[in-house]
Formats: C-alpha cells, structure tokens, sequence
C-alpha cells in the first residue's frame, strides 16, 4: 500500500532526473488510482496509500499533483460450475510526472559514452536492499517479507538537486535509474544502449543476489575515471551513498565479479536477445513475422557500428543569406487538409530559409475562394489526411482530381515554369497519386501500406542520391538520421518498374543500413520499398515527393542522435534553403 504509492513517486522522480529541470517544485504529477473498493481491507488500504503519498511525500517534496484518475473496481466476479468466482487486483498507483525543461540538449540517457570510466550506483535506500516483491521474487513464485520503500524524502530531494546542479551534471556522461529488475537490469539496459561490454564488481560486503535484483531507489551515472573522486565528494557531501559498480569495456562480454571470484560471464547479444525475447514473439504475433524476425536478428551483430553521417556539403553554409538579404519573401502555401500535421514545423523551416509561409486550408481551393496563382511553391504535409479512411494522401489527392476547378487549379500551377512543390509523407502520398497532373512524374510509384503492417516512427539513415531535385542540390552521396513516420510508405513497384526508376535518375533518396548499403531488412528499411526508395523527384527536379520528415529534423536539436559536432542546423536545414536559391 503506502510503500507502494511512494516508490511509484520515487520512480517518477528518478526517471524525469535524467531532464534538465530548473527545480523539483516545476515537476507536476497525474496519478492514476486502481482499487477494488469495498475488498475487505482494501478502502483502509486506499486510504493510508493516498495520505502518505498526498499529505505526507508529496508536500516535503513541494510537488503537487493537480490531475489523476481512479479506477474503482478493480474486481470481477462470475459464476462457473454452480461455484462463485472472484478476481481482485491489488491497490496500485500509476504516477506520471511532467515539468517544463530548460535545456533538451542537456538530457541524459543510458547510452554509454567511449572512454576510459566507470559506472556509479548512487543508493537512495541507505543500504537497504529489501527484495520483497520483486520481479527476482516473482520468477521464483514468492512474494518476500520486505518490499522497498521511500523512507527519506530528503535523500530524493537532495539527489534531485544534485543531479540538476551544472557543474555536477557536466561530469555525467550517460544516466539511468534504477527500478524494474534492479541494479543488474539497469547495468544490461546501458550495456545494450551502447552495444559495449561491462566489468561488473560487487561490494566485497554484500550479498550479490540482494545488491543486484533489489528494486530499491536508486540511480547508475557514468563518469571519467579522472573525476571519479570528486564525483564521489559531491555525491557524499550531498548526504548520498555511492560506490564503484562496474567499468565498461570495448569487448561485448559481460562478467559479475565478487570477492575474487567471477559469478557470471556472458556475451552482450545472448544477454539483449533474451531481454527482447518477449517483444519479439509479440511483434512475430502482431506484426509481419518476417520483419520481426530481421529485426530481431541485428541483435547478434556485434560489428554493427550503428547510426552515422557523412556529408558532401557545408553544414553551417546559409547558402540562402544572398537572396534574404534582397528582402524578397517569395510567398509558399503550406497545403493542408483535415487530419494533417506538421505544418508548422514546415512554415517554421521555410520561414527560416527566406520564404513568405502562407497556410491554405484546401477547403479555400474547393470553394474557388483562394487559387495557387500567387505562390512559387506548395508544401503537402504530413499527417493522417481524412484519418487515413481512404488511404491516407489518396483520399485527398481525388479530391483534387474529381473536383473540375481544383484540378484546373493544380495542374497549371505545376505546368508553369517557375513553381516548385515538395510532398511530405502524407503528402508524399497525394503527390504520387496526383502524377498524372505533374510533367515528367509519369513513372513515379503508389504509396501503399507497409510491408511490417504497422505504423513506424523511427529515426533511419538515408542516403541523398544524384537527381535533378532542386531541393537535394548539392547534396549527393550525403548520408544520415531522418525521421520517418507512416503507416503507408511503401513504394508499389516492380523489380523492372524499379530498375528504370532508378536509371531515370528520379529516385532522389535510398534508404541505407549501418553499413550503408540499401536497405532491404526491417527496420533499416522501415517500410519495404524496394531498392530502399523513399523519396522521387520529376524529371526537371522542380517537384520531390519524400516519405521522411525534413521538417521534424532542421534543427539540430530536434535530433534524437546527432554528431557533437553539428551546430544550430540540421543536415536537412540544406533543403529549404536550395529552394530560396533556386527562387533567385
């Protein structure tokens, strides 16, 4: 009960540590109260629970929790062979926390960085290592005497401002707490982040079951060995307990040591492949077996040297500067239909690069009320257009093509000689299937669903191929991150429709593996278009229709991966700015 409502707090707070938070009061939290009311034992239960988490931690803390929800019958009962039955499940909490964040640049996460350094457990339960309730208990069918608890609200306070401090945070290279499974689950999931292995040492004073399984608070941070020290100090001056836990290693082997004696060795791949062993059989049940079964296989590959980026151009070149500098704002609609997203991110990028962003709902078109015959160019977003009930970007490219004056309105904007227009994902989708009204798209391919059957939004490297597409000039032979998000991606055509596309030099973007070869697995090549195809262009390059967001990753800082030493601006930031250039 009660020691349960502060360890889901406790958890809350350890996790959300790891951004970059002015203080611990900005933090708000939702609870989610279940309970079977009216259980014998269970209302008194509910009871003590609520006051020890919202009028005893929760005030010392100066957090508040202005939203949450209950559940209160969390019982059934039914007749079966003449006999009542019952199931009730036992009082729980769901906190989720929230908070403004200063900085995303300075988040941590468990990925752990290369270098000569160790990993430091700092424990928010005064050494205890109570296992009662554990998932270690469980798997052996017990329950345990003790279970862990929050016992000093102080500690958690103090941990938290630690961890938020500039100079201390600096020195933390990766983060993650620990919860579910323990300090051994928390030292694996780094360990797999980072495709790395770990030397891991228990205390000589502790008993290595209790010290690795126990689900007490806690938190593991990886910092250079020179620092270690004065790490320590701080930690400790901060009333905190810590010690040395581990040392990762280049090797992809992970060994549990105490007292001289080696207790456990293992590869880091027989270690991960167990860990997603029961997504995997879910995702083989669910989805596309195939492709869980690619995805699952990358696993075992310990030479995978993971995300990457090369360019062929200038990162920090504004090669658009000249023509902003003129004043001239040439004006683009940024198209939009119901259900699509992302067109303000789209306005916000060719704003930057030196346009006039101008939303136009297509509701003006259909009503005659607006025509294209003032923009130079024309953005489709993304999004999920008619809530995808008639396929997504189809549905709303027919409306254009069965509509007399939208089509008349379409068609000349791309038959003049001066316009531009790019589709993205949704809107890749409504350009493909408005081909037959764009010079030179003839070849281009349907967008259907996706060969894994679900919805994928991930982050997968391209590679920029040489084309006539004004918006990739000077771009080719670049590869890295973009972010895809689509449910239909995948390019519908054959192996001879593929090959000519390919030599018509129309294909403007490929996706490409860890090695950079096309894609042809799952999830390097998310959706199964052949050849890894994910973006066309016409044959004068004055119109390009990609699946991934450009306009999610301009700025470097929308990254979820980036190299350090990428600045302001995104690789994609390029796209926008060669169309102000090819504008003039």
């Amino acid at each position: 009960g009660p020691a349960s409502g502060r360890m889901a707090v406790a958890e809350a707070l350890t996790n959300i540590a790891a951004a970059r938070i002015e203080q611990i009061q900005n933090i708000k939290l939702s609870a989610n109260w279940m309970s079977a009311v009216d259980h014998p034992g269970e209302d008194a239960n509910l009871y003590r629970t609520v006051a020890a988490v919202g009028l005893d931690l929760c005030p010392k803390l100066g957090i508040c929790i202005p939203v949450g929800k209950d559940s209160m019958s969390m019982q059934t009962r039914w007749r079966e062979g003449g006999r009542e039955k019952s199931v009730t499940a036992p009082l729980s909490l769901i906190i989720s926390a929230f908070s403004p964040v200063t900085d995303v640049r300075e988040t941590l996460t468990a990925q752990l960085r290369e270098g000569d350094s160790v990993l430091l457990l700092i424990d928010l339960a005064q050494g205890k290592q109570r296992l009662g309730g554990s998932i270690l208990a469980q798997c052996f069918g017990e329950l345990g005497d003790e279970c862990p608890d929050v016992e000093d609200a102080e500690l958690l306070a103090s941990f938290f401002a630690l961890l938020q401090d500039a100079d201390f945070r600096k020195r933390i290279l990766a983060y993650h707490d620990r919860s579910d499974g323990g300090l051994i689950a928390t030292l694996f999931e780094m360990s797999f982040a980072a495709r790395c292995g770990l030397d891991i040492n228990i205390p000589e004073q502790d008993h290595p079951v209790e010290f690795l399984f126990n689900e007490e608070c806690g938190a593991v941070i990886q910092v250079v060995k020179d620092e270690v020290d004065v790490v320590l100090k701080e930690i400790q001056n901060a009333g905190l307990d810590c010690c040395i836990v581990a040392t990762p290693m280049a090797s992809q082997s992970i060994h549990i040591n105490h007292n001289g004696s080696k207790l456990f060795k293992s590869s880091r791949c027989s270690l991960q492949e167990r860990w997603s062993q029961v997504s995997y059989h879910i995702q083989k049940l669910r989805d596309n077996p195939s492709c869980a079964d690619e995805e699952y296989s990358v696993i075992a590959d310990d030479e995978d040297p993971g995300l990457s980026a090369k360019l062929t151009f200038n990162i920090d070149e504004d090669i658009a500067a000249p023509m902003i500098a003129t004043g001239t704002k040439p004006r683009i609609a940024i198209l939009r239909e119901q259900g699509v997203n992302s067109q303000v991110e789209m306005a916000a990028a060719f704003t930057r690069a030196g346009f006039k962003a101008i939303d136009l709902h297509m509701s003006e078109i259909l009503s005659g009320k607006t025509t294209l015959d003032s923009f130079r160019g024309l953005v489709a977003c993304g999004g999920f257009s008619y809530g995808d009930v008639l396929g997504a970007g189809e549905g709303w490219a027919k409306s254009i093509l069965f509509h007399e004056q939208a089509r008349d309105t379409f068609a000349d904007f791309f038959l003049r000689g001066d316009t531009f227009g790019l589709g993205v994902c949704n809107g890749c989708q409504m350009f493909a299937t408005l081909k037959e009204l764009i010079p030179g798209a003839e070849q281009w391919p349907r967008f259907v669903t996706n060969r894994s059957e679900q919805f994928e939004a991930r982050l997968v490297l391209v590679q920029v191929q040489e084309s006539a597409s004004l918006f990739l000039s000077g771009m080719a032979d670049s590869h890295m991150p973009i972010v895809v998000s689509h449910g239909e991606g995948r390019a519908e055509i054959d192996k001879t429709e593929t090959d000519a596309l390919l030599q018509s030099g129309q294909v403007a973007m490929r996706f490409v593996d860890n090695y950079l070869d096309d894609a042809t697995a799952y999830p390097m090549n998310p959706n199964g278009s052949p050849a890894g195809i994910t973006a066309v262009t016409n044959d004068d390059g004055r119109f390009t229709a990609m699946m991934p967001h450009p306009e999610r990753v301009y700025r470097t800082v929308q990254n979820s991966w980036h190299p350090r030493d990428w600045n302001e601006d995104s690789p994609w930031m390029r796209i926008f700015r060669n169309a102000r250039v090819w504008v003039g």
